[in-house]
């Protein structure tokens, strides 16, 4: 079994559904709200965790109502919490999510994630040590990034980075990361006044661009490669994302090449999506090896 170390956010999401999303000043009437167990690392580490890796969480919560709940999910889903510490006098992260129109719109409040600091990794790089790979995202801290960045190189760990939220990051944290997975509106961030084409050649078998219903890209050193996504009936899109990068991190930890890889990745994504919230279609290895 290998291990996946995440390291990343944790929060509560706050889900509407409604026909379409309000335009400015106006009320619409939704049709459901709901309260489930989110942020992409803690979705990353459920995902894995389901995927048959053993998987080790390394985030905060606050020391709220939320923050419990947050805490027992993971648990009950097979995540180690040795390093998720409550935040005293701080909520939990929460994302509120409005689903509308086949897809979703999110507005993610930090809160607690905001104490994932460069000393609160150095205090879990145990579990960074132990991993056979890791997986970071852009809802912490961006000095956090950095520094985790650095602790994998020392230790020789794969670090997979998820640059969502988009934001610019440092040349140095590319270079020591294994692999950088951007959705498109990410990459035109990452690689502003690059064409597609030039980022995924200056970087190849790293940059791996998520294109939805499309698949993922890459370039494998001599050509521009796609890899299909699977036909799914869409009822959820969140969450799709994190599965695709649990799965793509389990996958290449077990040994897989990265074409291999990302179909296994695709495969878990397309499962994701026909369930709703997060957290809720993310399949087990016995469905994706199903399909």
């Amino acid at each position: 079994m290998v291990q996946v170390t995440v390291i990343g956010s944790v929060s509560m999401d706050l889900v509407v559904t409604a026909d379409k999303r309000p335009l400015a000043g106006e009320t619409i009437l939704g049709h459901s709200f709901e309260t489930v167990p989110g942020g992409k690392g803690a979705n990353q580490a459920v995902a894995a965790s389901r995927l048959g890796a053993k998987a080790v969480m390394i985030g905060r919560v606050g020391d709220d109502v939320y923050g419990g709940a947050i805490l027992e999910n993971l648990r009950k889903n097979g995540v180690s919490t040795q390093y998720v510490e409550p935040v005293t006098d701080c909520a939990s992260g929460t994302a509120h999510i409005t689903l509308a129109e086949g897809d979703n719109s999110i507005i993610f409040v930090k809160g607690a994630n905001d104490f994932v600091t460069p000393a609160y990794v150095e205090k879990a790089k145990e579990a960074i040590r132990t991993a056979d790979i890791v997986l970071i995202q852009h809802e912490i801290p961006p000095e956090t990034v950095e520094y985790a960045a650095t602790i994998c190189e020392k230790y020789d760990v794969p670090l997979v980075l998820n640059p969502a939220p988009a934001r610019q990051i440092p040349k140095e944290v590319t270079e020591k990361a294994a692999f950088l997975t951007p959705n498109e509106h990410e990459c035109k961030v990452l690689f502003e006044g690059m064409s597609r084409t030039d980022a995924l050649k200056r970087y190849p078998n790293k940059l791996i661009i998520t294109e939805g219903e499309n698949g993922a890209r890459y370039f494998d050193g001599s050509e521009e490669k796609v890899v299909p996504s699977f036909p799914a009936e869409t009822v959820d899109t969140t969450g799709a994302g994190d599965t695709f990068n649990a799965a793509f991190a389990v996958a290449v930890a077990e040994g897989k090449e990265i074409g291999e890889a990302l179909r296994f990745a695709n495969r878990a994504a397309s499962l994701s999506v026909t369930k709703f919230g997060a957290q809720g279609g993310m399949p087990t290895r016995e469905e994706v090896e199903g399909q």
